[in-house]
C-alpha cells in the first residue's frame, strides 16, 4: 500500500502566530519539531493499516522544515520544491493508494485560522465553482485528477468541518479552534495520538468511499488585495478582469487550473 502525504504547518497543534512558522525565529524550532511530530504520527497509524511505503512532501515555505531523522526509516522524503504546477503534491502520481495532509489550514476568506491564507497572503479569496478555496481544495483535486483517494486531514477544526462538509467519509483531525487572531489547541501530545489512531482508520476505508468530487467544469475566481495584482492576471490566456481587483476564468481540464494559477496567483 502506497501513500503521498503533503505535510503544511499553519494547522499545526498550537501555531497561532506567523513568527512560529518561519524558521529565523526564535519560536520556530519548536513547531518545526511538532510538525515533524505530526507527520511520524501520520506515517506510524498508516504503517499500522497496513501501509508499506510512504513519500513525504515536505510543503511549507522552503519546503525544507521536516527534520529527517524524526520520521520512520521507511519514509522518503521530498525537500525543496518540484518546480512545477503540482507544487504542494510534487511527486504525486497515479496507482497511490491514498493522500494524507497534515498540518493544513483554513482558507483566505474563512474566520476559523489566524493564519488563513491561499497559497500566499496575497489574495483576499480562491473560488472554485462558488466554493471557497483552501490550499487543501486544490490538492485534493490534484488527488482526484490522478484517480487518488483522500485518506486523512489535520488542521483547524474549519478546516475540517469544511472537508467533512465535501466527502464526510474522508478522516480528519481537528488540532486548534482559531478565534479571531487566536486559536484554542489540544495538547500537543493528545495530537499525535489522534493523529496516528485515524490515520490507521483511514487505511482500512474503501478508496471509493475516499475521493474527492472531481467537477467536469472549473470557474476560478480570484479576489487580490492590491489591484495590480488583477490587472497582469488578466494577461494570462483566458482570465478576464471582473472588478478592479478580481479575476476568474473557466476551464474543463484540472490541470489547466493548476497551470494557470502558478502564473496568476
Amino acid at each position: 500500500m502506497k501513500i503521498f502525504l503533503s505535510a503544511d504547518i499553519e494547522g499545526t497543534t498550537g501555531i497561532t502566530l506567523w513568527d512560529e512558522t518561519e524558521n529565523g525565529h526564535s519560536r520556530y524550532p519548536y513547531f518545526q519539531r511538532q510538525m515533524t511530530n505530526e507527520v511520524n504520527a501520520a506515517c506510524l497509524g498508516a504503517m499500522d493499516g497496513g501501509c508499506d511505503e510512504i513519500l513525504v512532501k515536505d510543503a511549507h515555505d522552503s519546503a525544507c522544515n521536516l527534520i529527517p531523522e524524526m520520521l520512520p526509516e521507511e519514509v522518503r522524503i521530498f525537500r525543496g520544491w518540484g518546480t512545477d504546477i503540482m507544487s504542494m503534491m510534487a511527486g504525486l502520481e497515479k496507482g497511490y493508494d491514498g493522500v494524507i495532509f497534515t498540518g493544513y489550514h483554513s482558507a483566505a476568506g474563512m474566520n476559523t485560522n489566524p493564519l488563513s491564507h491561499t497559497m500566499n497572503t496575497r489574495n483576499n479569496y480562491v473560488k472554485i465553482n462558488g466554493i471557497i478555496c483552501p490550499e487543501l481544495m486544490l490538492n485534493s483535486l490534484t488527488a482526484a485528477y490522478l484517480g487518488v483517494p483522500v485518506r486523512l486531514v489535520t488542521g483547524d477544526q474549519g478546516l475540517c468541518d469544511w472537508m467533512k462538509a465535501m466527502n464526510p467519509n474522508i478522516e480528519t483531525v481537528a488540532v486548534s479552534e482559531g478565534r479571531g487572531r487566536g486559536s484554542i489547541s489540544i495538547h500537543p501530545h493528545k495530537a499525535l495520538k489522534l493523529i496516528r489512531d485515524a490515520a490507521k482508520r483511514a487505511m482500512a476505508k474503501p478508496a471509493a468511499d475516499c475521493m474527492f468530487p472531481l467537477p467536469d467544469h472549473f470557474k476560478v475566481e480570484i479576489s487580490f488585495k492590491d489591484h495590480f495584482k488583477a490587472k497582469a492576471a488578466a494577461a494570462y490566456p483566458g482570465v478576464i478582469q471582473t472588478g478592479a481587483a478580481s479575476v476568474e476564468f473557466e476551464v474543463n481540464d484540472y490541470m489547466e487550473v493548476l497551470r494557470a494559477l502558478n502564473f496568476i496567483l
